[in-house]
């Protein structure tokens, strides 16, 4: 049985709110409202209540959903609370739809324009080379594919991308880092979605304190498009934003000449993959190989630094010397005992 494209995004919608934890035991109503907001934002279209029963039903039937009503809370739940409809097994049809769309993609990926997804159209590539049956389990016993944990937040892109191409307010309870036991709420003109280290990030407009500011989606809850638009300020380039970034920190300091020293092998490493557009390689002093940067000071370019130990020594600025062998040595007290020995 063949089903269209919205029917199966209903099921993805609907598979989220069952298995949400903040707003457990949809009803029949949520399910219906949730999938109106998130296919068509402002434009009101309506579902019928009857959609959502046979997409219920569907589920059911063919996906093996184990959906359950509870009467006491008026809504649904999975009676196994660790099925998710991201799990389902592929149809024949899905198996031929991907090796038809990488094969598509193979041919662009040189492209300029799809060239920042190279290395993702390679790895559908070459799962679909190396054998006919994508979901050949037996292939991992013989090759190994780099793999992450679902992305959090992930269910949110399309909604967010919806609401920067129109330009409008995005509203969310966001839970930070640095104060996990507060979460408030947040309202926002969304400019751009980042992937950086396998997460996504949403850099927008705080209305609350007027600067832009960037927000992880594994953080955020309950977001919602509101029915207001906004003016993107004309100050902001997403080019500009994160050019001299490491990473997807960003500050309101300039940037600075940042010099470090490496060891051959290393500095071989960095010439074949730079850490940064603004790597200049300066030459070789001492039998040590000298790399200029021009970069924001970040914790992530600290730590990138620190996690090439004593293969890499920062030379300049004295700021970031200082920071590095603080760091260093709180490394290195954790490694000796209170008497002076090591651990």
């Amino acid at each position: 049985m063949s089903i269209s494209k919205n029917a199966f995004r209903r099921y993805r919608i609907i598979d989220e709110c069952i298995r949400s934890s903040t707003k457990p035991f949809p009803s029949k109503q949520m399910l219906r409202t949730t999938c109106e907001e998130k296919l068509y934002g402002s434009d009101k279209v309506s579902i019928c209540a009857s959609t959502i029963e046979k997409d219920l039903k569907y589920m059911r039937s063919e996906h093996d959903a184990p959906i359950c009503y509870n009467r006491l809370e008026n809504g649904y739940y999975y009676s196994d609370k660790n099925y998710s409809l991201e799990n389902m097994p592929l149809s024949e049809v899905d198996v031929e739809a991907i090796k038809t769309a990488a094969n598509i993609l193979s041919q662009f990926k040189s492209n300029p324009l799809f060239k920042q997804f190279e290395t993702a159209i390679d790895k559908i590539t070459n799962r679909v080379t190396i054998s006919n049956d994508v979901q050949d389990n037996a292939i991992d016993a013989y090759v190994q594919f780099e793999t992450s944990q679902r992305i959090e937040g992930a269910e949110y892109l399309e909604l967010i991308l919806k609401a920067i191409k129109e330009k409008t307010v995005l509203q969310f309870v966001y839970q930070s880092f640095q104060q996990e036991k507060t979460a408030k709420i947040r309202r926002v003109h969304p400019y751009l979605l980042k992937e950086y280290n396998n997460r996504w990030y949403l850099i927008g407009k705080s209305e609350l304190k007027d600067k832009i500011i960037t927000y992880a989606l594994d953080r955020v809850l309950d977001l919602t498009v509101l029915s207001l638009g906004f003016s993107m300020d004309k100050k902001f380039s997403a080019d500009y934003f994160f050019k001299h970034a490491f990473g997807i920190t960003t500050s309101d300091k300039p940037p600075v000449r940042i010099v470090i020293q490496v060891n051959e092998v290393l500095s071989k490493y960095l010439r074949s993959q730079p850490l940064h557009h603004s790597q200049k390689y300066e030459g070789e002093e001492a039998k040590k190989h000298i790399f200029s940067f021009y970069l924001l000071l970040t914790y992530e370019l600290k730590a990138r630094f620190l996690g090439f130990g004593n293969d890499l020594k920062v030379l300049a600025p004295q700021e970031l010397v200082d920071d590095i062998k603080e760091s260093s040595f709180k490394m290195f007290e954790q490694y000796i005992s209170n008497d002076g020995n090591e651990v």
